[in-house]
């Protein structure tokens, strides 16, 4: 088989089979087809792993980032194992291919005291019941309290929620569903939002939606929406400018630990099938900790 014929049907084994999500699928196929603009469309069978290392050399010149190369041999990896186990191929030619560990880089999270700041702020903004503020306060007391990734809740609807229990109900990755906790100030602005906000949204779409949240023409809100709106409330607390709903889920994990939850615990919530991804979070709290260590101890 032809690679750009294989690649084909990997990425439908990915969407279909192992139900990974949109974003990550589209991942996959744009890595591959960077494979075979590199190559050509040649047989499996021809790629060996000099191609591939000089491939990977060509990304390098680009001047492409250690995270975009690893990401890439990671999903050349993927595809050969998948290859060699359809015996599409005899040999997989990726298993000595070696790539720059990626940069270590710890989460941009905001204080707490800075959270608090910022959801005051909203709540005050939502208090005057423009419905686009009560969405947007809603959103982000959401975001924070649950620490939902945002297309968990750009997909949630009006059923998913619990306002009496106090739960959302999400759809994670590999279309994995848990039911997550939030608190009372959350379940406030969603109260608010649902009375007021999204009655208001919903009157401006041609056709009713099951949706929780709204966008100004009452249809389903889109992840880029959410993004601007964290982009522009945030960056003042975190001291970046590039800043996205990613942030908010980064910041609640982070107090939670900074709080004393226990870490399985925290990761559950957050959906992470690896502990191991849930623990950089402790990382971020020991550098805090560090920090304030330096400026406060006399001996530091």
């Amino acid at each position: 088989m032809e690679l750009a014929a294989a690649a084909e049907a990997f990425v439908t084994h990915l969407a279909q089979v192992r139900r990974l999500s949109p974003a990550t699928v589209r991942a996959y196929r744009s890595d591959l087809t960077d494979l075979h603009r590199a190559v050509g469309d040649i047989a499996l069978d021809d790629i060996d792993l000099d191609a591939l290392r000089d491939w990977l050399w060509q990304a390098t010149q680009r001047g492409d980032a250690r995270s975009t190369l690893a990401r890439r041999a990671a999903a050349v990896r993927s595809f050969f194992g998948w290859a060699r186990d359809a015996e599409l191929i005899a040999v997989d030619p990726s298993l000595r291919l070696v790539t720059p560990r990626r940069a270590k880089t710890l989460p941009v999270v905001a204080s707490a005291d800075g959270m608090r700041q910022l959801l005051d702020a909203q709540r005050t903004a939502a208090s005057g019941g423009d419905p686009v503020a009560l969405r947007d306060h809603a959103m982000l007391e959401l975001l924070y309290a649950a620490g939902i990734r945002v297309s968990e809740l750009c997909g949630t609807d009006v059923d998913d929620l619990d306002l009496h229990r106090r739960t959302v109900r999400v759809l994670g990755k590999g279309a994995k569903e848990r039911v997550v906790p939030f608190g009372a100030p959350a379940a406030a602005a969603l109260g608010a939002y649902l009375t007021r906000g999204r009655p208001a949204l919903q009157a401006r779409a041609d056709a009713a939606t099951p949706a929780l949240f709204l966008g100004a023409r009452g249809a389903r809100i889109g992840p880029r929406s959410v993004y601007t709106l964290v982009a522009r409330v945030l960056s003042p607390f975190v001291g970046a400018e590039h800043v996205g709903p990613h942030a908010l889920r980064h910041s609640a994990a982070t107090h939670l630990l900074d709080g004393g939850a226990d870490l399985r615990a925290v990761q559950e919530l957050l959906g992470h099938a690896s502990l191991g991804t849930t623990q950089i979070y402790t990382h971020v709290s020991a550098e805090r900790l560090t920090s304030t260590y330096r400026l406060a101890h006399p001996r530091a």
